[in-house]
Formats: structure tokens, sequence, C-alpha cells
């Protein structure tokens, strides 16, 4: 009874928004449309933005309780340099 939409579906569609709207409008509408789906699309990624904080946040957690003898490369890597200026002089 209720089958996907059929090719003739859309061009009877494409007639009725001819018909309602007129050739002019149709362009300006889509436009608008187009506009409307940017704003959206940038208000979803500063919204995705605004969680990233949140994780490295947990991150941070996460390094606090690490065990007393674990390091991470970033710890190991930076602490290197300054065994070497200590060895040289």
């Amino acid at each position: 009874m209720f089958n996907a939409v059929q090719p003739w579906h859309l061009v009877v569609l494409v007639i009725v928004l001819l018909v309602l709207f007129g050739s002019k409008k149709l362009p300006d509408a889509a436009r608008g449309l187009g506009r409307s789906l940017r704003i959206f699309k940038s208000e979803i990624k500063e919204m995705q933005k605004d969680e990233e904080p949140d994780t490295t946040e947990a991150a941070k957690e996460a390094q606090r309780t690490l065990p007393a003898g674990a390091e991470d490369s970033a710890t190991r890597k930076s602490t290197a340099p300054n065994d070497d200026v200590k060895k040289s002089a």
C-alpha cells in the first residue's frame, strides 16, 4: 500500500510547487532554505565545540588518577632534555 517514492511522485511535486510559488519565487525559496541549513550546520558545530572541553577535563581527571609510577610519553619527553643538560654541565 505505501511503497517508496516513485519518480512520477517527484514530477507531481515539482509541478505543484511551480503552480503554488511560481518559477521566480522557487529559486529564492531554495536559496533561503540553503542559508538556513548552513546556519543550522554551523550552530551544530559550535555546540559540538562547546562539548569538547568536557572530554579534555575527563582526560585530565584520568591523568590525575594514574598510579604513582605511571608516566605518559609527554611527561617523559619533557624531562629528557633537562637530563641531557644536567649531564653536560
